[in-house]
């Protein structure tokens, strides 16, 4: 399903929609189009987490990162549950399994491999973790439990965004290629499929207000 579909869904069928859940999808569809345009990885990447962000996130609360993966974990779970065409599912197990098999096994998006280089954890408590991670994923996969891998990659993304985020990563550095590739492969192919089960279940409450409303100051 490309970006241009979901438009047109969106455009058609939006007068059905709350004013809260068009701003959501409207936010979503104006970064997912410009990640669509861009040339740039980097940016490309970026622009797509904050489509993700945009379709999931709700009303302001301070967070920390616990929190906020948390938070798309089981928006994640909602997602998958709703996914009834299983479009999401193939997607999942048809077409991106080895991209998702290399990013699970990529230590340098696995967040406590950082905080040992930082002198934050051990590096036989990393490993550990890295390792029952690993099996965490493999039994996923071998179940082919939709809701608990996309939760996975998406928290090796989520690491991936801090790093060119919080400056931790070089514009169009070499060291980061493979996985900015294979992540925004599946960002650019997943998030239309998530606003579109968004579309087709729109009045559900689960969605909630999204981030910042929209305030008309007078000029």
């Amino acid at each position: 399903m490309d970006v241009q579909t979901v438009q047109t869904y969106f455009r058609n069928n939006r007068q059905e929609f709350s004013e809260d859940f068009r701003l959501r999808l409207h936010r979503s569809l104006s970064w997912l189009n410009r990640a669509d345009s861009s040339d740039d990885l980097d940016f490309r990447f970026i622009s797509l987490w904050i489509a993700f962000n945009a379709a999931y996130a709700k009303e302001f609360k301070l967070r920390t990162n616990t929190s906020e993966r948390s938070d798309f974990s089981l928006f994640l779970q909602l997602i998958a549950q709703l996914d009834s065409d299983q479009k999401i599912y193939n997607l999942v197990w048809q077409t991106f399994p080895s991209n998702i098999r290399l990013l699970l096994d990529n230590q340098f998006i696995f967040q406590p491999f950082w905080d040992f280089h930082n002198g934050q954890l051990s590096e036989s408590a990393w490993k550990e973790e890295f390792a029952q991670a690993k099996q965490r994923a493999h039994q996923a996969l071998a179940s082919k439990a939709t809701d608990t891998i996309l939760s996975i990659v998406f928290e090796r993304l989520y690491t991936l965004r801090n790093q060119i985020v919080h400056g931790g990563a070089t514009h169009s550095s070499q060291v980061n290629r493979s996985q900015l590739v294979d992540g925004s492969a599946i960002l650019s192919r997943i998030i239309p499929l998530i606003l579109m089960t968004m579309m087709q279940h729109h009045d559900r409450k689960d969605w909630g207000q999204p981030f910042y409303p929209v305030i008309n100051s007078a000029t």
